[in-house]
């Protein structure tokens, strides 16, 4: 069936579901990438760093260039279609062997696809524009199965702008994937949050660049940040390191918008994304099982 929608998408009705899903590191390399010991931001420190706008100023994003290596091999760069033939780019990351975690508007768009995309290509740990034998590492697939949330759906409200998609392949057993996790907004604040994923303004959508931050504000359903952005990165994750483990990254929300998708109430300017709420994790599990589940869960 073309675009599922799962029974449990109702968010306010969802039962609760263990605080973390499992992760996997799948079956490629086992090396530690040098990006995240000396790039990615660990545990809650320091003051926030500039700038606070999607970019101004400095740019202060990184280009990722191990991204055969974990986590960046779990994160993917997409290339939308809508039915019309019109294209969009954009970022998802594996949440189990089948499935691909991204914005809402990714999947469904009344402003860019009048409805549902028709087809996503999701190609893990993309690295530049080359021949695909190089820059592909991991080839690509395309999806046509997409689930977003009701509330998403019928108001394209930003709280609920998450989405995923259905892969018939089971790329994740070889590239692994994030694990998820629920954590309350007094556990958030002061973690330096990661997000990487593949923007317009530099490599074209072709190249994996990453930021860090400390969270700035957590809402109900958002986090806010200080991490540079641009179009082509929504639907990138957004995780954080509890300790110094740099093996085990723990996804917290989903990247959706700049600076313009920070209510004017809230008094900042920032970067955002819907969290990981307990509602969201049991939709976000549904999803899984319908692609076949966790091994061994």
């Amino acid at each position: 069936m073309t675009n599922p929608r799962s029974p449990s998408e109702a968010l306010e009705t969802a039962p609760v579901r263990p605080a973390v899903t499992p992760g996997s590191a799948g079956t490629a390399s086992g090396e530690i990438s040098r990006s995240v010991r000396f790039l990615t931001g660990k545990g809650r420190s320091g003051p926030l760093l500039p700038p606070f706008e999607s970019v101004i100023g400095r740019d202060e994003r990184v280009r990722i260039v191990d991204t055969d290596l974990a986590p960046w091999r779990m994160i993917c760069s997409l290339q939308m279609r809508g039915p019309s033939g019109s294209g969009a780019i954009g970022t998802g990351w594996l949440v189990g062997p089948r499935t691909v975690l991204t914005a809402g508007h990714c999947v469904f768009s009344t402003s860019f696809f009048g409805g549902w995309a028709a087809t996503i290509d999701v190609i893990p740990g993309r690295n530049g524009a080359g021949p695909p034998a190089e820059s592909e590492p991991f080839g690509r697939v395309t999806g046509t199965r997409f689930s977003s949330v009701d509330r998403w759906q019928s108001d394209e409200d930003p709280d609920f702008d998450i989405g995923c998609i259905h892969l018939d392949e089971p790329i994740g057993e070889t590239v692994g994937w994030f694990p998820l996790g629920v954590r309350t907004a007094e556990q958030l604040e002061g973690f330096q949050v990661n997000v990487s994923g593949y923007p317009g303004d530099r490599g074209n959508g072709t190249a994996q660049f990453h930021g860090r931050n400390r969270i700035a504000q957590v809402t109900d359903r958002r986090v806010f940040y200080e991490v540079d952005t641009f179009g082509g990165q929504s639907g990138a994750p957004v995780w954080i390191y509890e300790d110094d483990d740099t093996t085990r990254p723990l996804a917290v929300a989903v990247h959706a918008y700049g600076t313009g998708g920070t209510p004017a109430s809230l008094g900042i300017t920032a970067n955002s994304a819907p969290r990981i709420t307990p509602e969201v994790l049991t939709l976000i599990t549904a999803w899984v099982a319908q692609d076949g589940g966790w091994p061994g869960h």
